[in-house]
């Protein structure tokens, strides 16, 4: 029994361990992309994209060919062009929309909008793909819808542009979870194995509207800054510690159950909000507060109801209606998603 004990105290241990680890990574990773377009003034957030892909291919090559710390999935070529690509092409979207919402909005506002993820993956899944849903999902979705409109309407900093970005990140990130269950049935990548093939080829996508778009900006901002040093140490670290944070995402995802990962991804927002605003100062009212409160715990809850239903035994009815068709048998996406940046 003692040694039972033991096992099960260092099981708590380690994922608590690995749940500030990749809070630490998540925090710092955002804060550090703002620091960016904010403090040094490099406003090209394309380009930015482009340095974490690098970073993030490089690193998912080193781990698994040069420290074999996991073990290679391999891929058919026809798939990585039938499946991989589209799925590369959408991941590199919600990554870039991610860093052109933190160039116009505050982390806090950005943060709360990308909390609204989970109400847009079940409205697509439920208007393209006619899935139905049980009633309990939807009502859970109330108070994030709520929160987010909350904070919308009274946010100091709001600027159009930022929003809209943040809000088709949502739609991104839906569509990526959406497809990743067709696109990627079959092969069980984790999240090491998921940046060693996307990020290859998000970086061949992004290279070149990066070029048009920012290149002169760039070269502009080179030069007019005569210390480079340390900007493009902060700038190259911040694409080091987002693959790490995909290295952590994996980490957390065998250490915890899905309610944990649910409630700890909400914390992780809440941590990054007051460590924004402490290094920031940006203006928050206590509406604004309250509407991103309301929002964290919506998605808590959501994320307890999607748990308890997952949770009903074979042959329970989770509705008094029986379903109109095979696509209302499907699973819910999965629990555990991811959250790259």
């Amino acid at each position: 029994m003692e040694g039972t004990g033991s096992l099960y105290d260092w099981t708590v241990i380690r994922s608590i361990l690995a749940i500030i680890q990749w809070w630490g990574f998540n925090v710092t990773v955002i804060i550090m992309n703002k620091w960016i377009f904010q403090k040094l003034e490099f406003k090209f957030p394309l380009t930015v994209s482009c340095v974490h892909f690098i970073c993030s291919a490089i690193g998912a090559y080193l781990v698994i060919k040069v420290l074999k710390l996991k073990p290679l999935i391999v891929v058919d070529p026809e798939d990585r062009w039938r499946r991989i690509f589209p799925m590369s092409f959408i991941f590199c979207i919600n990554i870039v929309l991610g860093n052109v919402s933190l160039r116009y909005i505050p982390v806090s506002f950005m943060q709360t909008i990308k909390s609204f993820t989970p109400a847009t993956t079940v409205f697509l899944q439920w208007l393209v793909w006619r899935k139905y849903f049980d009633w309990r999902i939807w009502a859970s979705l109330v108070p994030i819808v709520g929160g987010i409109l909350l904070t919308s309407i009274t946010e100091l900093s709001f600027n159009v542009f930022g929003f809209f970005a943040a809000l088709f990140g949502c739609l991104a990130t839906s569509t990526k979870t959406i497809l990743a269950e067709s696109l990627l049935h079959g092969y069980k990548f984790d999240s090491i194995n998921t940046v060693y093939y996307m990020a290859p080829l998000a970086t061949m996508i992004l290279a070149a509207p990066a070029l048009v778009l920012e290149g002169s900006g760039v070269v502009e901002w080179f030069r007019t800054h005569t210390e480079l040093v340390s900007p493009l140490i902060i700038i190259f670290g911040s694409g080091v510690l987002a693959f790490c944070l995909n290295f952590s995402i994996f980490y957390v995802i065998h250490s915890t159950t899905a309610v944990t990962f649910n409630v700890a991804g909400n914390l992780k927002v809440a941590v990054a909000i007051t460590f924004s605003w402490l290094i920031f100062r940006n203006p928050i009212s206590l509406m604004n507060a309250v509407g991103c409160t309301v929002t964290l715990v919506g998605c808590t809850f959501y994320g307890y109801v999607r748990h308890k239903l997952s949770q009903q035994t074979p042959g329970t009815p989770r509705t008094p209606r029986t379903p109109r068709n095979k696509v209302e048998l499907l699973p819910l996406v999965n629990d555990k998603l991811d959250d790259k940046v």
